[in-house]
């Protein structure tokens, strides 16, 4: 019976950064490194979105209208920011702001 590899299969690796693959060639580790800075940025913005949505539900269930407001407008902002930069796709973030539209709503 042939296998299909003649080799075996690419390994992943649980670990990140320049000692999980060492890289030979200076421009890919490089590369390595701006993907780890560009991904610890990613995380750091889709993290913010999500600690404002909190903020945006806390507010809501608190009654407290003006606050929501606030959060709410903050939150529409961290979305484009983050969908301008990439952390987000544009439908998501589209996505993103009906659902923090909707929350908002449930005060008025």
């Amino acid at each position: 019976m042939l296998t299909r590899y003649t080799w075996p299969p690419p390994r992943r690796f649980a670990g990140r950064g320049v000692g999980a693959f060492m890289a030979n060639i200076p421009s890919q580790e490089k590369r390595i490194h701006r993907a780890e800075r560009e991904r610890l940025e990613n995380r750091r913005r889709t993290s913010q979105v999500k600690t404002w949505f909190r903020r945006l539900e806390s507010a809501v269930g608190d009654g407290d209208a003006e606050r929501a407001d606030s959060e709410f407008r903050t939150l529409t902002s961290r979305i484009d920011r983050a969908v301008k930069s990439g952390a987000l796709h544009r439908n998501n973030g589209s996505r993103k702001k009906a659902r923090a539209a909707r929350i908002r709503s449930r005060l008025s």
